[in-house]
């Protein structure tokens, strides 16, 4: 064989293999390098080979990416890995914490860090990111959830301590 046929092989099979393991090694890098092995095996196998080859070995290259295009398209998220690797909920049923957090006003709870002024609480048996209305609030204390905005949840000290829960 020569250089040149040699040189058309590696950029051919190379391109192929980087762009198939664009699968496995998410992030485009890779993928794109294998564009532009099959890009530089078209300009070898166009500027290169005889007359009706290197037409046909360009043609080839671009018939070729069409179809393995369409057929990933069309084929790879309905298989086994491409089921693994693809979302397929829609989200119809995700909740926000806002919405969940929305049930905690007006609760009461025990600080289970110092609030400084946000740290941990417990309240209604969930331990929850918490905000103090005013500075520091030690751990153990006990709490009221006085506000809840968006995802933040602000709290007040109550008067009386919570015994430590062991």
């Amino acid at each position: 064989m020569n250089p040149e046929t040699t040189l058309y092989l590696i950029l051919l099979l190379g391109g192929l293999l980087l762009v198939g393991a664009e699968i496995f090694l998410p992030g485009g890098l890779v993928g794109l390098l294998g564009a532009v092995a099959l890009l530089g095996a078209a300009f070898v196998g166009g500027s290169k080979f005889a007359a009706p080859y290197n037409l046909l070995s360009v043609a080839l290259i671009i018939v070729l990416a069409g179809i393995a295009i369409y057929l990933w398209i069309r084929f790879f998220p309905k298989s086994r890995m491409g089921r693994k690797l693809t979302l397929n909920a829609d989200g119809s049923r995700f909740t926000t914490v806002a919405q969940e957090s929305a049930a905690w006003l007006n609760q009461e709870g025990q600080a289970l860090s110092a609030l400084r002024p946000a740290g941990l609480a417990l309240v209604q048996g969930r331990r929850v990111d918490v905000v103090a209305e005013s500075s520091w609030i030690p751990a153990g204390a006990r709490i009221g959830v006085i506000a809840v905005e968006g995802n933040r949840i602000v709290v007040r000290q109550l008067a009386t301590p919570v015994a430590p829960k062991p």
